[in-house]
């Protein structure tokens, strides 16, 4: 029996894409948070101890991952300049490839729409 991935579980999913590619590019993890609707979900440092704030998105495709809350983004990237931290964004599409109307499971093939890491720039505007 096919076991339809909750909310968290492709959460979960998108997460491990995105710090794929934190890793690939040589970012050391400081925290790392899972939790839905908890931000951001990685904290990372670069080889110059600069901090990175990670939000990652996942979305249900058709729905276009790399739109968000523009006004609570303004919101996030006043903590970040509080911090001394830079913000990046990952949006990540999720679907079942067999229709838009069915559900993404358990170790099943999966769509995905991920255009990688964006750089959110943090200056006020």
């Amino acid at each position: 029996m096919k076991t339809p991935l909750n909310t968290q579980e492709l959460h979960n999913l998108a997460m491990n894409h995105v710090g794929k590619e934190l890793e690939q590019r040589g970012f050391e993890f400081i925290a790392v948070n899972s939790k839905l609707k908890k931000h951001p979900q990685f904290v990372c440092i670069d080889k110059n101890k600069q901090y990175y704030f990670v939000i990652v998105r996942v979305v249900i495709l058709p729905e276009n991952p790399n739109n968000y809350d523009m006004v609570w983004m303004e919101a996030f990237k006043k903590h970040a300049r509080e911090q001394d931290a830079k913000v990046l964004y990952a949006g990540v599409g999720l679907g079942n490839p067999e229709g838009e109307d069915l559900p993404i499971y358990l170790n099943e093939e999966y769509l995905i729409e991920y255009n990688g890491i964006q750089v959110i720039e943090t200056y006020l505007n």
